[in-house]
């Protein structure tokens, strides 16, 4: 163990030893340091893609209509965002999960439940554009540069070809250091997306439809076992945040759910 922990250090360094980078990220109004640059990006998110659908707990849906949906509608989101570098591939996990969640370098998936639970492609389009914004903004990418330890030596073993045996270890380490973002990764998400739908040609409102909905299916789910795909916390926060976004202001009932979930 100790001797793979002072490889992996080293292939650590190596991975993260070119010079920083300044660049102005035109989503956030930011200027990002970045260590890991777009093609890392999109070689760490295709590798962990490839363990997650090798693993046991994941499986994509065998409906192709449902997944040329999901395509259909992300497509024409990534074509409105503020990060047409990053190829997007979007997948329907078959699982009826009411979630969705983006791998770094724009590898995302939606969950079955979730397809059904949207009223219409406008909600649809709402959980993809959230979704492709954690992209845009690198969220998952800032919290890889800023993380250490036996997670992301993990994670950065994926990159350099680890076996399938450590598929299910690469994706647990993945999802507890990387998707569980913050308020304010969750409030510019929903900002962003409510921008990517006017520019597609959707109903930004759609977002507060669909949040409401996100909402509801916490109340009514019976007391489950953790698991790491499960995120997007603060329902009520967001769909307050989502409202004054749209509207500049939000009424009493709002206020009275905050801090419900």
């Amino acid at each position: 163990m100790k001797s793979m922990m002072i490889v992996s250090i080293v292939f650590l360094g190596s991975f993260l030893s070119g010079c920083a980078t300044r660049e102005y990220n035109i989503a956030t109004g930011k200027e990002d340091i970045i260590f890991v640059d777009t093609q890392k990006e999109v070689n760490i998110g295709k590798s962990i893609a490839q363990s997650i659908e090798k693993s046991k707990e994941i499986k994509l849906d065998p409906d192709p209509l449902m997944t040329e949906r999901v395509n259909n509608v992300g497509q024409k989101i990534a074509a409105v965002s503020d990060r047409k570098e990053v190829k997007y591939s979007f997948r329907v996990v078959d699982k009826d999960d009411v979630n969705a969640f983006a791998l770094p370098g724009g590898y995302v998936f939606v969950f079955k439940g979730l397809v059904d639970k949207v009223s219409s492609d406008d909600e649809l389009a709402g959980v993809i554009a959230h979704e492709i914004a954690h992209v845009v903004a690198r969220h998952s990418i800032k919290r890889l540069q800023g993380s250490v330890g036996y997670d992301i030596l993990m994670i950065l073993m994926a990159v350099s070809g680890a076996g399938r045996q450590d598929a299910g270890r690469i994706n647990s380490a993945f999802a507890q250091l990387i998707m569980s973002y913050s308020r304010e990764d969750e409030a510019l998400a929903d900002k962003l997306a409510i921008k990517y739908l006017k520019e597609a040609g959707y109903d930004p409102w759609a977002i507060v439809s669909l949040l409401k909905k996100l909402q509801q299916a916490d109340k009514d789910a019976p007391i489950r076992p953790y698991t790491s795909y499960r995120s997007h916390p603060y329902v009520a926060d967001r769909i307050r945040m989502v409202k004054k976004e749209l509207a500049g202001e939000v009424d009493f009932n709002d206020y009275m759910n905050k801090g419900v979930e």
